[in-house]
């Protein structure tokens, strides 16, 4: 099958199942506080749990002025610990609070849905980063060097009120790295276990929205523009993900990150062009939208163009030892998704990590 531009998809006939979630989205620099108080109004919310990333405490402090916030949480942790979890479900029961503000990056809203999982009520997301963990309802928690994810329904955030002017304190290189983190939405939701033409559609445009927003930013243009790209970009690319489910990018970084405590962002922008390089020779579709943003070798055209953000370019470069490697390719092996565009055997994921943990050329054989 090829679409109207001539590009080969991935689907012999134009058959498919495709749940888009229910979810309210407000997109509007500037205009993050009074949106809360205005939801909050309008859905007679009176009781709020807030949670913030230490980065946001003081847009955490207007909206806590400012709304009927009864109890906070501060000090979020990546990954999500259990520990922490079962701190703020006892916060969130002991105030009675019928609704969860998570104002950050994936972590405050990774919070946020753990604590909704035990606790029926929903979450207005206000991100601060390009994470795009806001619009999935996909969870993970971390325990004993293991991160456990799945699904669920009702961890979907009802709200997300998106406002550039918050990511304009997020560094650049942070802001890159959490763009490329968002990149690799777009890229998985290509060959996830549930992707569909809709979904390709979606990451499509989601990723180059982000190519030419994190392409702006670093080239100095208007800093408020490029980002509004970017995070439309994050938006879009994070729902083709969420429909789509995670695919064997994720799967990898999730074990990275959950065993070795790798950052969350810079493990995704490290990994992602040997992922593709490994999985387009054997997904048409994929490629064909890989290389629309990247060239005829998308996987080196990703690793070069994560080179020209100036991000990390290698595992060993984030803390990861050498002798880690076989572990790893161990954990990762049992969660590789069937669908998969190719079988993968833990030898690939050896020689795949060790690629990715040296930072060589994806084109190296």
């Amino acid at each position: 099958m090829v679409d109207r531009s001539g590009h080969a998809v991935p689907f012999g006939s134009i058959s498919f199942d495709h749940t888009t979630a229910a979810q309210r989205v407000i997109f509007g620099a500037g205009q993050a506080l009074d949106e809360v108080v205005r939801v909050t109004t309008s859905e007679s919310i009176a009781r709020v749990l807030l949670i913030a990333s230490s980065s946001a405490a003081d847009l955490a402090d207007e909206i806590a002025a400012s709304a009927p916030v009864v109890a906070r949480v501060t000090g979020v942790t990546q990954h999500v610990p259990l520990a922490e979890v079962r701190g703020a479900v006892d916060r969130a029961r002991t105030s009675r609070a019928d609704a969860v503000i998570a104002v950050g990056g994936g972590s405050a809203v990774g919070l946020a849905k753990a604590i909704v999982r035990e606790i029926d009520i929903p979450i207005i997301a206000i991100p601060t980063t390009f994470a795009g963990s806001e619009a999935t309802d996909m969870w993970g928690i971390t325990e004993d060097g293991h991160k456990r994810t799945g699904t669920d329904r009702k961890v979907l955030p009802r709200t997300i009120i998106y406002d550039a002017s918050l990511t304009l304190s997020l560094p650049d290189r942070l802001a890159v790295s959490s763009g490329l983190n968002a990149i690799a939405h777009a890229v998985d939701s290509l060959w996830a276990p549930r992707a569909d033409p809709i979904n390709l559609a979606l990451g499509r445009e989601g990723l180059s929205a982000l190519v030419a927003g994190l392409d702006a930013l670093v080239l100095g243009a208007d800093p408020l523009a490029a980002r509004e790209t970017i995070l439309y970009g994050a938006y879009l690319a994070a729902t083709a993900f969420a429909s789509a489910g995670a695919g064997l990018h994720h799967k990898i970084c999730h074990v990275l990150g959950g065993a070795y405590g790798l950052p969350h962002a810079e493990t995704h922008a490290v990994v992602l062009p040997y992922v593709v390089a490994f999985n387009t020779p054997h997904s048409p579709g994929a490629a064909a939208a890989l290389e629309a943003e990247f060239g005829t070798e998308p996987g080196e055209g990703l690793r070069r163009f994560s080179a020209h953000l100036g991000v990390a370019s290698s595992l060993q470069s984030l803390g990861l030892a050498e002798t880690d490697l076989d572990r790893a390719s161990e954990l990762i092996l049992s969660e590789v998704p069937p669908t998969n565009p190719r079988p993968v055997t833990r030898d690939d994921l050896r020689r795949l990590l060790e690629r990715a943990w040296a930072g060589q050329s994806t084109t190296t054989e």
